[in-house]
């Protein structure tokens, strides 16, 4: 038995701790998924991005509030102490699902983006070749993962920054051989084409997009001076992945009319094979598949750090406790490994739905964490012994709008009757954790 078998290292700087939480959200959300949220609601997909993001802000606030008065303590450990080990136990693994379902729609992205250089080649090979390579990153000591994500997630965040200048060059005519485009937004139905409920249909993959982000409170427990870390760090994380969402999304629609935009390839290949540079298309797909590997990246550390915790506090088997020679979870890791195998398993099955599929399903279960998380903030600021120097700003008011707005979300899609299949699913997985949490023996 290893000395440091239950304690994960203090490996995480503050540079690695915002890529990885930008990482966890920027993926096939927005590279794969924008096609689906564009041709939902049209242009006003950008006000679909807008109310994610303000309810993003909230959340992120509540839970870097929350860390500063319970230094050390993440979303696992918070909503365990305002709620006890039942909610604890069921947002815990309701976490945990969320994440297994967003790595595997990430490396199923991943194989469906080398298969534009290799379009014989079986989705579920590539898939299966990538979640292989992403596996073994996340079994080296995590400051070299860190590194690891900071560089790659480095490619997309500078790509995307190269994307929107060089939209914004092209909408307004200022690109050679363009003339400006700004008619995009209003022409083919107008900038609500299908109306405010095509802008409310988004919100689910929105959801599913903007998921991610509280991967910052995963990170706590391994985070050099996270106290001083955090509140910066929220701050930065929210402000950039708004503008990294809305800016693009504004692009492709201003480009692209909206209703042809393709649900086969990326929006963003799309984009760049317009521009007529060499090879464009072709880089575009490499960054796409760095972005998809980033975002998978980060779901393995997600999965496996919730497990682990769980297991500290009783709300999974004490087996996911053990800690490799590098100071990672082992057992948590590997257990993810085979769900991860499944969902290739699924691909070689139903390779054309998949994707689409799955990417319902973390929209609810980021809903309801996010919902957790608020009501944990009201909960427990009620017990400060001293407000902290970062905190909500407008509380009560602005907690509960959010949780409100998010219960909303969450009830017109399980009531919309728009995606049975993962309705289905997520209310079964729900059910279950629910009779399983009634069970549990787990510390208070």
């Amino acid at each position: 038995m290893e000395k440091n078998q239950h304690h994960l290292q203090k490996g995480l700087s503050p540079r690695h701790v915002q890529f990885i939480a930008l990482a966890g959200m920027i993926g096939t959300g927005i590279f794969k998924g924008s096609s689906d949220t564009v041709s939902l609601a049209g242009p006003s997909v950008a006000v679909s991005y807008l109310i994610g993001g303000a309810l993003l802000f909230i959340v992120m606030s509540a839970l870097g509030e929350m860390a500063l008065v319970h230094p050390g303590l993440n979303v696992q450990n918070l909503i365990h102490k305002a709620f006890g080990s039942r909610v604890s136990f069921i947002i815990g693994w309701l976490y945990w699902i969320n994440w297994v379902i967003v790595t595997v729609v990430e490396l199923l992205a991943a194989g469906s983006f080398l298969q534009f250089w290799v379009p014989h080649a079986p989705l579920w090979l590539l898939s299966l070749l990538c979640a292989a390579f992403i596996v073994g990153i996340n079994l080296i000591e995590v400051k070299y993962y860190g590194e690891f994500e900071f560089w790659i997630a480095g490619i997309k965040i500078i790509t995307l920054i190269v994307f929107i200048l060089l939209g914004a060059l092209i909408i307004f005519g200022l690109f050679p051989g363009t003339s400006s485009m700004l008619s995009n937004y209003t022409a083919h139905g107008g900038f609500f084409p299908n109306g405010l409920h095509g802008t409310f249909s988004a919100f689910l993959i929105v959801m599913f997009s903007y998921g991610g982000a509280e991967l910052i409170g995963v990170t706590i427990s391994e985070t050099k001076d996270s106290e001083k870390v955090l509140p910066r760090v929220i701050k930065q994380t929210v402000v950039r992945v708004m503008l990294f969402y809305i800016l693009p999304i504004l692009i492709i629609c201003g480009i692209i009319p909206w209703n042809q935009v393709s649900s086969v390839e990326s929006p963003f290949v799309q984009v760049f094979s317009r521009t007529g540079i060499p090879a464009a298309a072709h880089v575009m797909n490499f960054v796409l598949l760095t972005a998809v590997l980033s975002a998978a990246n980060s779901g393995i550390y997600a999965t496996s750090r919730t497990l682990f915790n769980m297991a500290q506090s009783g709300e999974a088997p004490r087996a996911f406790l053990k800690i490799s020679r590098k100071g990672v979870p082992l057992t948590s890791i590997l257990l993810t490994s085979l769900f991860i195998l499944a969902g290739v398993i699924l691909a070689y099955l139903t390779p054309d739905e998949v994707i689409s599929y799955l990417m319902t399903i973390p929209g609810f279960t980021v809903v309801l964490v996010w919902i957790a998380i608020c009501a944990a903030e009201l909960r427990l600021r009620k017990s400060y012994a001293k407000l902290p120097s970062f905190r909500v700003k407008g509380y009560p008011f602005m907690v509960w709008i959010a949780l409100l707005t998010l219960a909303g979300i969450f009830l017109s899609f399980l009531l919309g009757g728009g995606n049975p299949i993962g309705t289905s699913v997520c209310l079964a997985i729900l059910i279950v954790l629910v009779v399983l949490s009634l069970k549990i023996k787990a510390k208070e």
